[in-house]
């Protein structure tokens, strides 16, 4: 699940990683050349990350659970990678 407050150029987004039954969640996307960025765990379980990117854009990411499976966000507009899975498309 993603959110979104824009503001002029720029938008907060905040992920929320649809997994709870694991050790860790990294994000991946487009805008940091896939570079896993890891996110903390609410005490729900869930875990989240609020990022700050330029609007007027298109983004893709994933999220890497456990350091070892792929997983879109299937709430979001999603492309197939080289690799035989799929990213979420984000469009700002």
């Amino acid at each position: 699940m993603v959110k979104i407050t824009k503001k002029g150029k720029k938008a907060w987004v905040t992920f929320t990683a649809p997994v709870e039954d694991c050790q860790t969640v990294a994000i991946k996307g487009s805008w940091n050349d896939w570079t896993p960025e890891m996110m903390k765990r609410k005490k729900s379980g869930e875990f989240y990350i609020t990022k700050v990117l330029p609007t007027g854009q298109s983004y893709e990411f994933g999220y890497l659970v456990d350091e070892s499976d792929w997983m879109a966000d299937h709430t979001l507009p999603m492309t197939d990678t080289p690799f035989g899975s799929k990213n979420s498309v984000l469009k700002l």
